[in-house]
């Protein structure tokens, strides 16, 4: 089978690709590289010794994706291009609406002239809004995501259900992930967010190999044990090897399927940075700011439907993420970028 991947050369996108390729998939990579790698690709062919079928584009255009269905024959779609940072759709929405929903819209026109019809969306938690008890599971109805960038994502999820329902021959995945973190256990491949980092534990990483000076802990004052947000933290590689188990679910699931993707576990940011500070053996620095808008006190998953139906569960813990993370950014101070003379001991 060959399976295309939309941003493929990003973070979660890249080990995908990895887990896909050691799987014996064959792989199509499409990825703008507005934030994603050639050196992830690069790595992930040194790996698994396979190599990878890239085309450089956007799921915007048109043109690009005909060709490439028209060159490559294409079984299945994973769809992780998009944006994903709360912060910027707060301040950029019509960026993320172009992006996210147009982009889709886009790709699933050429899917279905190229016939096409098996598609996993990368969609997100905060679908569902603030306001449910925990843990979150897929009965629950929709809300109204707190930013733009989840508003984007349920409006996709939307448009996929309509187009499932005019056309039986569509079999779609709905993945709701929570918090990805982590990185390969090799260390070569990992989290490398261009510019500033707009999630916790990539900037935790940053702090402790030096190339920022603190970390900056938005609201101590939620309703939660220690005052901080709790979240949800899952291992890129544990959501990676869900996205293999619901492309090979979909072969008899005609429709739409919803599965949320987490560990059913949440985790407050003091406890993210007490099991990176274990992991690097280094203290973290940190100070508190007031909330951010588009922030949510606190969401994990309940993921009993995933292990139903998909024989999927997270194996990997939180110590196990910060020491990969850690493991990742130790060897790579400065991301896929040329490594600077950082004592790292």
């Amino acid at each position: 089978m060959r399976i295309l991947v939309t941003g493929g050369a990003g973070y979660i996108g890249s080990h995908t690709v990895l887990a896909l390729l050691n799987s014996g998939y064959e792989v199509v990579v499409l990825d703008n590289f507005s934030n994603g790698s050639w050196e992830a690709l690069l790595r992930v062919e040194g790996l698994t010794g396979k190599r990878i079928t890239l085309v450089e584009g956007d799921i915007g255009d048109r043109g690009c994706l005909d060709h490439l269905f028209a060159e490559n024959a294409i079984d299945s779609v994973l769809h992780f291009a998009g944006l994903k940072a709360v912060g910027d759709s707060m301040a950029d929405p019509l960026t993320y609406y172009v992006n996210n929903l147009a982009g889709t819209l886009t790709l699933c026109q050429a899917m279905s002239c190229a016939d096409v019809h098996e598609l996993v969306f990368s969609s997100s938690a905060t679908i569902y809004g603030d306001g449910h008890p925990m843990p979150l599971h897929e009965g629950l109805p929709s809300g109204r995501p707190a930013s733009p960038y989840g508003r984007s994502k349920l409006m996709v999820e939307e448009v996929l259900r309509d187009l499932a329902g005019s056309d039986n021959r569509w079999r779609i995945a709905l993945l709701r992930y929570f918090n990805p973190v982590g990185a390969h256990p090799s260390g070569e491949i990992g989290e490398d967010p261009q510019g500033a980092p707009n999630n916790l534990v990539p900037f935790i990483a940053q702090v402790a190999v030096g190339r920022r000076d603190e970390l900056v802990v938005y609201g101590n004052d939620y309703s939660t044990p220690d005052g901080t947000g709790v979240r949800d933290y899952i291992h890129v590689m544990d959501l990676a090897e869900g996205h293999l188990r619901a492309m090979v679910a979909l072969s008899e699931r005609p429709g739409v399927s919803v599965w949320n993707l987490g560990t059913g576990r949440g985790h407050s940011v003091l406890e993210v940075i007490a099991a990176f500070e274990r992991a690097a053996k280094r203290r973290i620095p940190y100070r508190i700011e007031a909330r951010r808008p588009g922030d949510i006190a606190a969401y994990w998953a309940d993921s009993a439907k995933a292990q139903a139906e998909l024989g999927w569960w997270a194996r990997r813990s939180l110590d196990e993420m910060m020491a990969d993370t850690w493991h990742w950014q130790q060897g790579n101070p400065c991301g896929y970028q040329r490594k600077l003379g950082i004592a790292t001991g």
